[in-house]
């Protein structure tokens, strides 16, 4: 079916090789088959996902994608973001939109992306989303691997932290619910070049989180609830917890 370009959505995942905290971990092997390729296949099977792409900076990372029958592209090893790498892949390939999967989020579920791409889509005004899940796990709250978000009435991001956010100032706190954030975004593809070409802020150097960057320029974030938390692989010891929840979803 036609899709004209100013509708069409392109799922771009970033790979980069040379993590710090887990160099190659693209490759890591999951359930037997790479990382990459597991999210791969998640947006392949969302449906108003038009092309998925694959953006490196390694042969190795590339190669393997084109064994398994995906799509990519080599992109220049000296991008500081994952955004700097997706600009440069949708180069000259029209789109209306962008998704940005993170490829470090091999469970992540394509119901949840239709999901976020529908609301975004029909929620005036929004010109970026992105997935949050309910924090239950108390290990999480002071991990700073685990982003926290904490959101307004109309579910739009008010910041992203490292740190615990809201933190309870007493016992006598009322209840509240810890968001965290998932790596995946959603963008107007003109926003998206137009967020590329701010200076990196304060606040996103000072967290490392490039998605300050948008709020500190006065913009905002639509924030989606995920109905699955996935699990973001960020270091070694991550491994062993993505391998069986894999297995318990393929014996399902």
């Amino acid at each position: 079916m036609y899709v004209p370009s100013s509708q069409k959505i392109i799922a771009i995942i970033p790979a980069r090789y040379s993590s710090t905290r887990f160099p190659g971990k693209p490759l890591a092997v999951i359930a037997g088959k790479p990382m990459i390729q597991h999210v791969w296949e998640r947006a392949k099977q969302t449906p108003s996902i038009d092309q998925v792409l694959v953006a490196t900076d390694d042969e190795r990372i590339l190669n393997t994608v084109k064994d398994f029958g995906g799509e990519g592209v080599l992109t220049s090893t000296e991008h500081q973001t994952g955004t700097d790498r997706i600009v440069e892949a949708v180069s000259g390939l029209p789109c209306g939109w962008i998704l940005n999967i993170q490829g470090d989020e091999p469970m992540i579920l394509p119901s949840d992306l239709e999901r976020l791409i529908n609301l975004a889509k029909n929620t005036k005004g929004t010109k970026a989303a992105t997935l949050i899940f309910q924090i239950n796990d108390e290990s999480q709250l002071n991990d700073p691997n685990v982003v926290k978000v904490t959101v307004n009435h109309n579910k739009q991001a008010l910041y992203f932290s490292r740190s615990l956010i809201p933190h309870p100032r007493s016992s006598n706190s009322p209840d509240f619910k810890i968001w965290r954030h998932l790596g995946v975004y959603f963008f107007q593809r003109d926003f998206l070049l137009e967020y590329n070409h701010w200076p990196r802020s304060f606040l996103e150097q000072t967290e490392q989180l490039e998605q300050l960057r948008i709020l500190e320029n006065g913009e905002t974030l639509l924030c989606v609830e995920a109905e699955n938390e996935g699990v973001g692989v960020d270091v070694p010891q991550d491994l062993a917890h993505a391998e069986k929840l894999m297995e318990d979803i393929i014996k399902h």
